[in-house]
């Protein structure tokens, strides 16, 4: 994206950065709606009559008994008062109404800047809104796939609704980076190399949305090893190399601590190599990557020791969205100029 206008070129910054923390925001509101099992208290969608909250009793209590004729009320929540009801709808409807607002506020803008400049100009842009409106319908099939036969939505689905949020961000970010940031310098690595480190922590996220979706993160709260042994004792190592991994809470647990093992090696790798070879303009990008996966690291750990506590589950995630950023920041400043 190639803007010549400088005053626009500052408009089209400030806002693709003001996008960037608005649905960063939205990423943390839709962690917790998961961390307070919120994320099934509207069993409806609704585009334009859910822009609205309930507004009398007759709307609470009509979809309080939407509520109830789901498994997850049936089976778990049957005790639930209409008071403690609202708490939960409340996470959801923010969460929805947050998506809405993400939607307007990427067009309009969007279309403005098009008779300003040009659509080919802005053409990966549209593609960041044609993504925006694909997360939407996303988050309605997850929803969907606990309203039927499960008492939560599936972990799946629930995976590829987090990583195309990630996808988002990581995409606005780039073209932010492209419109402020200087990467005319000699000295770089390998594309490739910071790509794997990227493709690395989007896996990462994956298992822990897994982690997050089956609530493997309550159990084997010990670190470093999961309960008396390095692997977990409910399961067998050969159990790891079947597809039916991936919705064992225990293994995923396995897989996600041990992916942060590797992530770590593979950063310290990459940073021995950045300063063996003296490529300074590095380093300070490089850095703020270690500390953040380190912080990213220490932040896991206690969510595994406290078996994922809310706060400390959600700074986790908070953590992991500076992570990428600054991860999407180096990949950046290691490509091709335009």
């Amino acid at each position: 994206m190639y803007i010549e206008n400088k005053q626009i070129k500052n408009y089209v910054s400030f806002w693709l950065v003001t996008m960037y923390w608005i649905i960063s925001v939205m990423i943390v509101i839709g962690g917790l709606t998961r961390l307070t099992d919120s994320g099934l208290s509207i069993t409806k969608w609704q585009l334009f009559s859910g822009l609205f909250p309930p507004l009398n009793d007759s709307d609470w209590n009509n979809y309080f008994n939407l509520y109830k004729k789901i498994p997850e009320y049936t089976q778990q929540n049957y005790f639930m008062t209409l008071n403690e009801f609202k708490v939960i709808f409340w996470w959801e409807w923010i969460h929805r109404f947050l998506g809405r607002l993400i939607g307007i506020l990427f067009l309009v803008p969007l279309i403005i800047f098009t008779f300003k400049e040009s659509f080919k100009k802005l053409i990966n842009l549209y593609f960041i809104f044609i993504l925006i409106c694909f997360q939407g319908f996303i988050g309605w099939y997850m929803v969907s796939s606990g309203l039927v036969d499960r008492v939560d939505v599936s972990h799946f689905r629930l995976s590829i609704h987090l990583i195309i949020a990630f996808l988002i961000i990581s995409l606005i970010l780039w073209n932010y980076f492209n419109l402020k940031v200087n990467r005319n310098f000699n000295g770089k690595l390998k594309y490739n190399i910071p790509f794997i480190f990227l493709f690395l922590i989007f896996f990462q996220i994956l298992i822990g949305a897994f982690v997050s979706g089956m609530d493997a993160g309550q159990i084997y709260n010990s670190w470093p090893l999961m309960g008396s042994s390095y692997f977990p004792d409910d399961n067998e190592f050969m159990n790891l190399l079947k597809i039916s991994a991936f919705s064992e809470p225990s293994l995923v647990q396995f897989m996600h601590r041990n992916l942060a093992y590797f992530i770590l090696l593979f950063y310290l790798i990459i940073l021995i190599k950045i300063y063996r070879t003296k490529l300074f303009n590095l380093y300070f990008a490089i850095n703020l990557v270690g500390l953040l996966l380190l912080i990213q690291i220490i932040l896991g750990i206690y969510t595994i020791l406290y078996g994922a506590q809310i706060l400390l589950a959600s700074m986790h995630q908070i953590s992991s969205i500076f992570l990428v950023s600054s991860s999407v920041y180096f990949l950046y400043l290691n490509s091709k100029s335009n």
